[in-house]
């Protein structure tokens, strides 16, 4: 892979690196103590997800680069991207859990226009989506259930 496939790759971790702090520090103190579903996923598989998600999209700009992407396929991979990085400062850093809700329907919209864009300029591109939706289809699912749970912004500490 040439250096530029390697940058790509690696720029949606950008925001992760910020994210995945924020989300440490309100694991115990917080997040721990809300109302979850029993059909979430451990605490521990977040990040080798996130990392193969991040990977994988990063490595699908540099293919639809590399083919000529348009201003629309830029777009909507910047727009997917910046609602990927919002989400968890609105939940875990704001503990705004109905904002997050609604941001995530917002990023699961974006993903999936940009994953069908993506294949309609290469296929693997595209294709490199279909677990990033799916992903998100489950984090949207659990997002919501939270907030059904627990109210609006939650302070389990003090409820």
């Amino acid at each position: 892979m040439s250096l530029q496939g390697v940058i790509a790759t690696l720029v949606p971790f950008a925001g992760a690196i910020p994210g995945s702090i924020i989300t440490k520090n309100n694991i115990k103190g917080w997040y721990e103590h809300l109302e979850r579903p029993t059909w979430r996923p451990p605490n521990w598989a977040f990040g080798p997800v996130w990392t193969s998600l991040y990977a994988g999209m990063g490595y699908a700009s540099y293919l639809i680069y590399k083919d000529g992407a348009d201003p629309t396929a830029i777009g909507l991979y910047a727009s997917q991207l910046a609602l990927n990085w919002a989400w968890t400062p609105i939940f875990f850093g704001s503990h705004n859990v109905k904002l997050a809700f609604y941001e995530i329907v917002a990023l699961w919209l974006s993903v999936g226009a940009c994953g069908l864009k993506f294949y309609s300029i290469n296929k693997t591109a595209g294709l490199l989506f279909a677990p990033y939706l799916a992903w998100v289809s489950l984090a949207s699912a659990l997002t919501y259930n939270i907030w059904k749970k627990n109210g609006d912004k939650p302070d389990p500490k003090t409820e």
